[in-house]
């Protein structure tokens, strides 16, 4: 049966109508996520340096963006748990991670079921912590040089406690051995705590940790700090010379946090989230907060950041091969 030419008009205008209400409704949909509650989940313990950034993160975005974010701590075997969380959750921007250096180390030296390179959209390199290396106050060694001549005359008796095993600590030292071509012992353990009081108790020579893992026994004289492995000098401590400065060029040993996305997740939403997390980390109210605690806003997202991480992964990959290291 034909339709008359005005009715078959109509009920076309309808459908065409139709399609489009569609469209922006599934678009609509979109980016409605983003104004729904977003989970950032953090794959260390409360009180750790990323679950730090990640809660100063949560109020600041939820007071300015008027959107609700929540952290959710799923620590365990080196940050593998709550990063095979993200990488398995929703492309849909309602679930992201928040974690640092282990995320390219990891997945290196264990097995994980993701990959750090192609499971996850890079957001935004959000910020650094600056290395450090430490001594006992009543040490005799003033200066890195110091302790490192001190290793070159006994080998294999000086001692340096850090995180460990696999931490991005014991790969810093690990590279500084091959660049300065000394003898010494690696002592890992379970966390921070343990390796400040072993060298506060002159249990080990030295400790490799960031510097708001030391800032309290730096201030009140119990431990001396000999070298910062940053590129530049870190801001709290202007006359401690880098490692570079040391006579170790381009040394460094980057502890950095990220945000990123589980993959696929649509490009426009990490544009969005990206810009959110930017706009965070350039308020100055917001920046005196992360110093406090030790930590330095940075800034590069998106591409730069992808960058960054695979340089990251093949840097720290190539010290794990060459010195043989496993995270047991």
């Amino acid at each position: 049966m034909k339709l008359p030419c005005r009715q078959f008009l109509h009920l076309a205008t309808i459908a065409v109508a139709l399609t489009i209400f569609s469209v922006m409704l599934a678009n609509h949909g979109a980016w409605s996520q983003t104004s729904r509650t977003i989970k950032i989940v953090v794959p260390a313990p409360p009180g750790a340096v990323a679950d730090i950034l990640a809660r100063l993160l949560t109020m600041q975005i939820s007071s300015t963006q008027g959107t609700t974010l929540v952290v959710e701590n799923r620590p365990g075997a080196g940050d593998v748990i709550g990063t095979e969380a993200v990488a398995r959750a929703a492309p849909d921007g309602t679930t992201l991670l928040v974690v640092g250096t282990n995320f390219v180390i990891t997945p290196q030296m264990r097995k994980a079921n993701y990959d750090p390179l192609n499971s996850f959209e890079p957001i935004c390199h959000l910020a650094n912590a600056p290395t450090i290396i430490v001594v006992n106050s009543a040490s005799p060694y003033r200066t890195l040089a110091e302790l490192l001549d001190a290793a070159r005359a006994q080998p294999g008796k000086l001692t340096l406690a850090s995180i460990g095993p696999g931490s991005v600590f014991h790969l810093g030292f690990e590279m500084l051995k091959h660049a300065a071509k000394v003898d010494m012992t690696f002592v890992p353990y379970a966390g921070n705590a343990p390796a400040i009081n072993a060298v506060l108790g002159q249990q080990v020579t030295a400790m490799f940790g960031t510097y708001s893992n030391v800032a309290e026994y730096l201030k009140a004289g119990t431990l001396r700090a000999l070298a910062v492995a940053t590129p530049t000098r870190a801001e709290p401590l202007p006359d401690v010379p880098t490692v570079s400065e040391s006579g170790f060029k381009d040394f460094k040993v980057d502890v950095w946090f990220g945000a990123f996305a589980p993959a696929k997740t649509p490009k426009e939403m990490v544009s969005q989230l990206a810009g959110w997390f930017t706009a965070a980390m350039q308020d100055s109210e917001f920046k005196a907060k992360l110093v406090v605690q030790g930590i330095y806003p940075s800034g590069p997202c998106g591409a730069e950041f992808a960058t960054y991480i695979r340089k990251q992964y093949d840097d720290y990959g190539r010290v794990i091969r060459e010195a043989s290291i496993n995270a047991e």
